[in-house]
């Protein structure tokens, strides 16, 4: 039975923090979730947040997990939260973000290492199962098996827009207040309640000479250059051939109308659904998810 988000708040669960260098040496805030008093499993367990997101949101989820034994690492991605940004001329492509994973994993060096990813952070663990198959032993994947495919013809189109958004001025968009980054918040996601988005909207924002202001690079909302591609992925998800669990967060949740052809090209996955949990799912059912994961890790 894995612990729940209440019964962790009043245990043992330690949070701490580690700065570890990805790829070229950029700084990554990791954040850690142990519990000494917990059984060891011998276990790491990676979370890859999604867009817009940052690593301090797994604590509902990485709590329960830590508090029955298992080491919980949840980086903010590059240009994310306390993660450094790129510098001038740099800009942000999936492939930047496996080299990163690649980079925490040899310098952690696990034992024994299941990765978890959301959404986009979904999209960067398959990338790395897939490129890195011997590194990891499972491999959760929550709502992240891409976007839609992206049709060549569109590719121009991506292209102008891109270079229309770097023209524009890339500072932070400021927030009067901290109530405005809950309100905000609450638009995208009306079924959670306050206390919680107030808990999320501390973890994703940061004070600036000019004020609040969401703490991600304003460079990630511009339109990105490259496609995607289903079948480039279908490619890296045929390479990993370890058990795999993909969560559905049900009919509000994300997904591809080529998703269960995605998911086929694994060769192992498992498949639950959380009908009501929508698209955070780990944000809206944590300890459902908590368990999920455990149970999958067995």
């Amino acid at each position: 039975m894995v612990a729940s988000p209440a019964a962790w708040e009043a245990s043992n669960v330690q949070v701490s923090s580690l700065r570890v260098r990805g790829s070229g040496g950029l700084a990554l805030h990791v954040h850690r979730f142990t519990d000494e008093s917990a059984t060891p499993r011998g276990v790491m367990v990676l979370c890859l947040h999604g867009f817009l997101d940052g690593g301090a949101t797994w604590d509902r989820v990485a709590g329960p997990l830590a508090a029955n034994g298992y080491e919980v690492i949840a980086p903010d991605l590059r240009g994310f939260g306390g993660s450094e940004r790129v510098g001038v001329g740099g800009y942000y492509h999936f492939p930047d973000y496996v080299a990163d994973v690649d980079a925490l994993v040899r310098t952690l060096a696990p034992s024994r290492l299941v990765v978890v990813g959301h959404s986009m952070g979904g999209t960067v663990a398959c990338l790395y199962a897939g490129a890195r198959p011997q590194s990891l032993e499972r491999l959760v994947v929550i709502e992240g098996v891409g976007p839609p495919s992206m049709p060549p013809d569109q590719a121009k189109y991506r292209m102008r827009q891109w270079l229309v958004d770097l023209e524009r001025q890339r500072t932070p968009r400021p927030l009067a207040s901290l109530d405005d980054a809950v309100r905000r918040l609450a638009m995208n996601h009306p079924n959670l309640s306050r206390d919680v988005l107030e808990v999320r909207a501390r973890q994703l924002t940061v004070t600036l000479d000019e004020g609040l202001a969401w703490a991600h690079d304003p460079l990630h909302r511009t339109t990105s250059p490259i496609g995607f591609s289903a079948d480039v992925l279908k490619g890296y998800l045929s390479e990993f051939r370890s058990p795999v669990l993909f969560v559905s967060g049900g009919e509000n949740g994300f997904h591809p109308e080529d998703e269960a052809e995605r998911l086929a090209a694994f060769e192992d996955v498992r498949r639950v659904e959380l009908p009501s949990a929508g698209h955070m799912v780990h944000w809206t059912e944590p300890e459902a998810l908590a368990r999920e994961i455990a149970s999958f890790i067995g």
